[in-house]
């Protein structure tokens, strides 16, 4: 009789244990992904920060020489080339679809530029945008944005005249400097869609906070359901003697 208990006792725990470590790998898992998305947003948000503090501290150039630092106010003088314009597809603003018009601009010392004019709508026409230029030379005013690396492509990045993300060597030109100024002012401009961050440092915070708060759930989960699964043969052994 006795033999035949701690039979049925070993078989009812085996399995408790396979259950057991089953039970604390996943949650634990559960736990540290919680734990490592709260601390890459609360990174993100830290370099959010950092950035636009970069923003706010940046110069204001006019027609510089070396590299712009990343943010720069740019106030630049020359001509545009409009039969090199080509569009950055799939921009919205104000609730509108559109591209954005990429026309390089010549300065006064012969020096090639990229100008982010702004918005224009196209709908959702899949054809050729047109957008008018001035003629003549033109005095433009921006904020400097450094070359980086862009999203992923899905397929060539022009289409036409449009482009998927910006890229310099879709144009044959020699660039004074691997960026593009976003206009806000002078001839051409159309109305401003892009801004230098998106998502607030704040907004990062609070993703932290609340992944660290599904972590902390998750762990009292844990926790209280491990020790209820390590009793669990105690009370077979207690239901077969009744």
């Amino acid at each position: 009789m006795a033999h035949s208990l701690d039979m049925k006792v070993s078989q009812h725990a085996r399995p408790g244990r396979w259950r057991q470590r089953l039970w604390w790998t996943l949650w634990s898992l559960l736990v540290v992904l919680g734990v490592a998305l709260g601390a890459w947003q609360w990174e993100r948000g830290e370099q959010k920060r950092a950035y636009l503090a970069q923003l706010e501290a940046a110069p204001a150039l006019t027609d510089p020489r070396e590299a712009p630092p990343e943010g720069s106010r740019l106030t630049l003088s020359g001509e545009y080339l409009a039969d090199k314009t080509l569009f950055l597809d799939n921009r919205t603003h104000e609730g509108r679809l559109g591209v954005a018009p990429l026309t390089p601009l010549r300065g006064d010392d012969g020096r090639v530029w990229l100008m982010q004019r702004g918005f224009l709508e196209t709908g959702t026409s899949r054809s050729d945008p047109e957008v008018a230029t001035p003629k003549g030379r033109v005095t433009l005013r921006g904020r400097w944005q450094a070359a980086g690396d862009g999203a992923p492509l899905f397929g060539p990045n022009r289409e036409g005249a449009r482009l998927q993300r910006i890229e310099l060597d879709a144009w044959p030109l020699d660039f004074a400097h691997a960026g593009w100024l976003h206009l806000e002012e002078g001839a051409g401009v159309l109305p401003r869609w892009w801004s230098p961050s998106v998502m607030p440092p704040s907004r990062h915070v609070g993703y932290a906070v609340q992944w660290w708060g599904l972590a902390l759930a998750a762990l009292v989960v844990m926790v209280l359901g491990g020790r209820r699964m390590g009793r669990h043969p105690d009370e077979i052994l207690t239901e077969d003697r009744s």
